[in-house]
């Protein structure tokens, strides 16, 4: 059979048709009963149950991953950077409050590798399904001669929802002398890896496949470890110390993500306070300090450039943090007090 004239210049829509009719059984974990149509429509449905909100506000986000997927492309190994990208967005909206509904991806490549596509997606409904968030659509686009042979790009959008009343926000809430912890990240999550890869790869000769034995791993698959998400133990906190009709103990939330905590942590901070991070109050993990080896990065940098082993910080009451830390906990996730909010000029400091 002669090939079509569109497969022919690099755009093959039958294989593209023949691949996504593999969706419905990939996205099946990912359904939520406010789900409407069928994934492959013009657009994605969902029914708000609206009875169960006063006053529902609705939260999006819109992210990638940034440089990490060179790493996936040098590993051949794409069954996580879907993942990384969910979760991302989850923590990106958690810190409102709000409790995930729906995602939708995107995807472009020069040219469509069956099992690449289904290995992101893997990752997507993965993602999803743990943070009970349906994958409700997206958008594959072929594009030949626009990538790199082998590369592709990422992008993902998220849609939650929050009680306008119980919406946090740390300018109105934040005071002086309130606690703040730090939830351990799981390595870089998805920041950083342009610095990341110009130290390890360039200034210190590594390649994605060597073995460090500090870290019982090799590099690229520490580099690959899955952006944690912080949403469902975020939920569980405010259930539990947010309580309607009492002072909130969980004043603010941060997702170290780009700018580390010099640029994230300011934006939960009234115009008059500061928040100042402690050196020394948590375990830097050995990726870490591999990375700040490199005496080309001053130090202060290392903290606005890296999450430095602490994906989140929230700001609590400080009578409450004691008991905050041991909820963290009990959710087997490490977590130390790592700082204090003081009088200032609504900057972050880290000492």
């Amino acid at each position: 059979m002669k090939q079509k004239a569109y497969a022919a210049a690099g755009v093959d829509i039958d294989l593209g048709n023949q691949v996504k009719s593999t969706l419905p059984a990939l996205l099946a974990s990912t359904h939520r009963r406010e789900v409407l149509g069928k994934v492959g429509g013009f657009g994605g449905l969902f029914a708000l149950d609206v009875k169960k909100y006063k006053q529902p506000v609705l939260v999006s986000s819109v992210d990638g991953v940034g440089t990490k997927l060179k790493l996936a492309f040098a590993m051949n190994k794409h069954d996580t950077i879907g993942e990384d990208l969910v979760n991302h967005c989850v923590d990106d909206i958690a810190v409102l409050g709000a409790e995930p509904l729906f995602f939708l991806d995107y995807l472009g490549t020069g040219k469509l590798e069956p099992h690449v596509f289904t290995e992101i997606i893997k990752g997507f409904a993965r993602g999803c399904a743990k943070n009970g968030c349906a994958l409700i659509g997206g958008e594959t686009a072929q594009m030949p001669s626009f990538y790199q042979p082998g590369e592709y790009d990422l992008s993902g959008t998220i849609v939650g929802v929050v009680e306008k009343s119980r919406m946090l926000n740390g300018q109105k809430s934040v005071k002086r002398g309130d606690a703040i912890l730090g939830i351990a990240s799981s390595g870089l999550h998805t920041n950083g890896y342009s610095l990341a890869r110009k130290i390890l790869f360039e200034h210190m000769n590594m390649k994605p496949e060597d073995f460090v034995v500090d870290l019982d791993n090799t590099i690229g698959e520490e580099l690959l470890k899955v952006h944690r998400s912080y949403g469902p133990l975020i939920q569980a906190l405010l259930k539990k110390f947010n309580r309607v009709g009492k002072p909130d103990v969980i004043r603010a939330l941060a997702h170290i993500t780009g700018g580390g905590f010099v640029d994230n942590i300011p934006r939960t901070l009234p115009s008059k306070c500061d928040a100042v991070i402690r050196k020394g109050t948590w375990d830097v993990p050995t990726l870490f300090q591999i990375l700040a080896s490199d005496d080309s990065v001053p130090e202060e940098e290392l903290y606005q450039v890296f999450n430095m082993g602490i994906g989140m910080t929230a700001i609590v009451a400080a009578d409450q943090a004691d008991a905050v830390l041991r909820t963290i906990k009990a959710a087997k996730q490490k977590a130390w007090i790592i700082g204090e909010v003081v009088k200032g000029t609504g900057i972050c400091r880290v000492e």
